[in-house]
């Protein structure tokens, strides 16, 4: 398959590049820098202008848009909502006027009002699942949430069909224990809900998106199958959340995202474990 991904020279970009390579995509990778080592043939555009867009969003099977200011952090929100909300808007369209069959759209769990939530955000049940309503507060939230309708517009219209993706916080064994380590002995880390997704993983998931069969505009939850956390579940729901009801057990470490939905849609189900990542030495 002819695919595009936007956002190739990113974390997850190049999880997702790399992934579809290996199952025999042809890939165009489009970012407004050169990624470091890719393997794809790249393009450097500037996708919050329409015309650039256009011009490159076209002789493709398909669509994968990745490309975004990741966080509302380290930027005003005016930027983050105008960049995320106006790159959404020009490559739905591109993708639809060049008659692109499939989009796969990088949403994010932060639609839910995790982890970025000024007032707090408290789960009306655990494990989050699909049926948990947006809430989103935040100018990156909000501007996923947007994406998520922006995708849905065009598949109403008949123009393709897509699946939108909501991940959290996305990590590798090189960034796991520098980025997840402190804030995971603080109460800051309740906000993520403990969770997190192995880049590769995240990959999987894209690439089933691609192959899923369906007509319409899906919309799943991915996440790993643990908690980055170093305390079993349960208890660390009764001490955090102690009012709010779990709707089924969770054993061990497991996750607090179900992602039995993804599993009985595309197929995704998590390999990796950050239990299993090689920890970073230490000196003295």
């Amino acid at each position: 398959m002819r695919t595009i991904v936007t956002g190739a020279s990113g974390l997850l970009g190049r999880h997702v590049a790399e992934a579809l390579l290996a199952a025999g995509h042809d890939v165009l990778g489009i970012d407004t820098v050169a990624p470091v080592g890719g393997r794809w043939r790249h393009a450097t555009a500037d996708l919050t202008d329409l015309g650039s867009t256009l011009q490159l969003v076209r002789d493709r099977d398909a669509v994968v848009h990745v490309a975004a200011i990741p966080r509302p952090t380290g930027r005003a929100g005016g930027e983050v909502f105008r960049t995320n909300v106006a790159t959404a808007y020009n490559v739905v369209e591109a993708a639809a006027m060049a008659g692109i069959g499939r989009f796969v759209y990088a949403s994010s769990f932060s639609v839910f009002g995790y982890p970025f939530f000024e007032k707090t955000v408290i789960p009306p049940y655990l494990p989050v699942d699909m049926n948990h309503p947006v809430g989103a507060q935040d100018p990156y939230g909000l501007s996923k949430w947007l994406g998520e309708e922006i995708v849905d517009a065009a598949v109403r219209r008949g123009a393709f069909s897509a699946v939108s993706i909501r991940m959290p916080w996305i990590q590798t064994p090189q960034s796991f224990f520098a980025g997840v380590g402190p804030r995971r002995a603080t109460a800051e880390s309740a906000r993520d809900l403990w969770a997190y997704l192995d880049a590769r993983d995240a990959g999987q998931g894209f690439l089933r998106a691609l192959e899923w069969q369906g007509q319409s505009h899906l919309r799943v939850l991915l996440g790993a199958a643990d908690t980055f956390m170093e305390e079993e579940t349960e208890a660390l729901v009764r001490r955090v959340y102690p009012g709010v009801a779990l709707s089924r057990p969770i054993a061990g470490f497991g996750s607090v995202l179900d992602t039995a939905h993804a599993r009985e849609t595309i197929g995704f189900a998590p390999e990796h474990s950050w239990r299993s990542y090689p920890k970073p030495e230490t000196n003295g």
